[in-house]
């Protein structure tokens, strides 16, 4: 934000409207952030993306995975929106909102849906698993849960809204033409398909998703033909018919009423479609900007944004990765640390090696660490994460790019035991390492992405597990070191830090700046924003640089 907002601090507490968004490739644990803060808000909210995200909740010992649903579900005196931004695969959301019947009958009753909305159908489930594979070797590595293909026919204005879902026959003759348009385009088979393609086009042309989904017992969802698609959806219009809201009216009226707002991103910064690794992206914009056109809120309204950045990085998929030190494969050669933490033995279902085991002396391969004990498999996808060192001019990036007040830090715990822990600090180029490139740049072009080396500096580790701390101030030294070298590294403060996985594992954090030369500065930037009168004349300023491609 270009003003720090007007609240007693940062943690997004005593916000009346506070965002939450990812600030790596994803994965980094926002929802238990949201999940706590959701516990003090009336609205909660998400404004894009659809399933190919997820949230994984741990609360009262019992896990919750939400892919559609925002995380203020947990809580039975919060209203959650699905904003116009978003693309819901219906059958997944109602999956979803049956799995907290348990928790809570009502559960249906507190969710709305935007009558803007899109919606996502199997069809644009199968088109997405069509076109990946017509990518072989050059695929992006999508979910192929269909969020492009969706965005896609909204771009086109062929997409049917949930405000269709209200006006049922005209629903009925725009889905059977969505459908035949889809047919007609993806259906036939092609000269060079693969037998994959072959089998998802043949799905298509007979719309059986069940066969496109499950080819042998078609026993993970789906139907067997247009007329039951058409059947389920009006089963869904009836159900949902009191849930689907004018979601402008509702977010507006809530903050006239002085409720509080909480609103939740899906992916993260440099998965956004316009400011991320392109290709190698999502299809919605995942930042700042987004939050206004995905709900219908003008930028004032948004008064504490909160970036969510890994104690590490991660991500899912291709394309570069800076600061890489295993794949998914775990083939790559990574890099060697000794263990100094407790004894202890993770179990790996299905590895080809058994339980990951650490002692104690032991060189351990730092990547293929962190993907075990930080369980990095996709809540979506199930995919092992690959894993590198913390990579700060990244997380500056995408810091410029959404204004953020304040940082959490996720899985601190993950490092314990790493004799000493090497952080990114800075991008070079290959050809000219002499030369830092300017803080906060981070290469549009993937080819300029791959000739980046890093500046590393390095910190030293902490033995003691420290998963079961209950506050700040029981962390150990080297722990609280590196947290605030982080908070000095992108000049904004650290306002909470995850240490385990439970709620009660978050714990708030308020350490001040402190610049090289002992004074702190009186905003969460490394100085207050110019005044009028000490505002720079624009002639001050050097010509722009010039750095992707040349």
């Amino acid at each position: 934000m270009a003003l720090p907002p007007a609240v007693s601090d940062f943690s997004g507490e005593d916000s009346k409207f506070c965002v939450v968004l990812g600030a790596q490739w994803g994965d980094e644990g926002k929802g238990k952030l949201v999940d706590i803060l959701a516990q003090g808000v009336q609205l909660c909210a998400r404004f894009n993306g659809g399933a190919n995200a997820g949230h994984t909740l741990l609360v009262d010992s019992k896990k919750y995975a939400f892919h559609l649903l925002p995380c203020g579900m947990i809580n039975r005196a919060c209203k959650n929106l699905i904003g116009n931004g978003v693309v819901v695969h219906v059958p997944t959301l109602m999956k979803e909102l049956d799995a907290l019947k348990e928790f809570d009958a009502q559960a249906i009753e507190r969710v709305f849906i935007s009558t803007r909305a899109h919606i996502l159908f199997d069809s644009h489930q199968i088109i997405d698993g069509i076109l990946e594979a017509e990518q072989g070797a050059n695929s992006i590595g999508t979910t192929k849960r269909g969020i492009g293909p969706c965005y896609s026919s909204k771009a086109i204005r062929n997409g049917l809204r949930f405000g269709d879902l209200l006006h049922f026959d005209e629903f009925e003759r725009k889905l059977r033409e969505l459908i035949a348009w889809s047919q007609k385009r993806f259906g036939e088979p092609r000269e060079k398909d693969s037998p994959a393609q072959l089998q998802l086009r043949q799905a298509l042309r007979e719309y059986n998703t069940k066969y496109a989904f499950d080819p042998e017992n078609g026993a993970k969802g789906g139907v067997s033909s247009v007329d039951e698609e058409i059947a389920r959806y009006k089963q869904f219009s009836e159900m949902l018919r009191t849930q689907i809201v004018d979601s402008v009216t509702l977010i507006h009226q809530d903050i006239s009423l002085g409720c509080k707002v909480l609103v939740e991103g899906a992916n993260a910064a440099l998965l956004d479609i316009d400011f991320g690794t392109y290709p190698f992206v999502t299809s919605s914009n995942t930042t700042i900007g987004s939050v206004c056109t995905g709900l219908g809120v003008p930028p004032r309204k948004i008064d504490t944004v909160i970036g969510v950045v890994k104690a590490y990085t991660t991500r899912v998929g291709h394309g570069p990765f800076p600061t890489e030190l295993q794949n998914e494969n775990q083939n790559l050669d990574d890099y060697l640390e000794t263990y100094i933490g407790p004894e202890m033995q993770v179990e790996r279902k299905g590895h080809s090696k058994g339980a990951y085991a650490l002692k104690p002396g032991d060189k351990i391969r730092v990547g293929e660490m962190l993907q075990e004990v930080g369980q990095e498999y996709g809540t979506t996808t199930g995919r092992r994460r690959r894993c590198g060192w913390l990579d700060i001019a990244l997380v500056k990036y995408s810091a410029m790019v959404n204004g953020f007040d304040s940082i959490n830090i996720t899985k601190l715990d993950v490092l314990t035991g790493l004799k000493q822990i090497r952080i990114a600090i800075a991008y070079r180029n290959r050809q000219m390492t002499e030369v830092r490139l300017p803080g906060g740049y981070f290469p549009s072009h993937l080819d300029d992405l791959k000739e980046v080396v890093c500046e590393y500096e390095t910190m030293e580790g902490w033995s003691e597990d420290i998963s079961k701390c209950t506050s700040w101030r029981q962390l150990p030294a080297n722990a609280k070191k590196y947290v605030l070298r982080i908070q000095e590294l992108l000049s904004i403060p650290v306002s909470w830090v995850g240490v385990g996985p439970d709620r009660s594992s978050m714990l708030k954090v308020q350490v001040p700046i402190v610049r090289p030369d002992g004074s702190v500065p009186s905003s969460p930037y490394l100085g207050s924003p110019p005044t009028p009168s000490t505002r720079p004349n624009i002639a001050q300023f050097p010509a722009p640089l010039h750095l992707d491609g040349h």
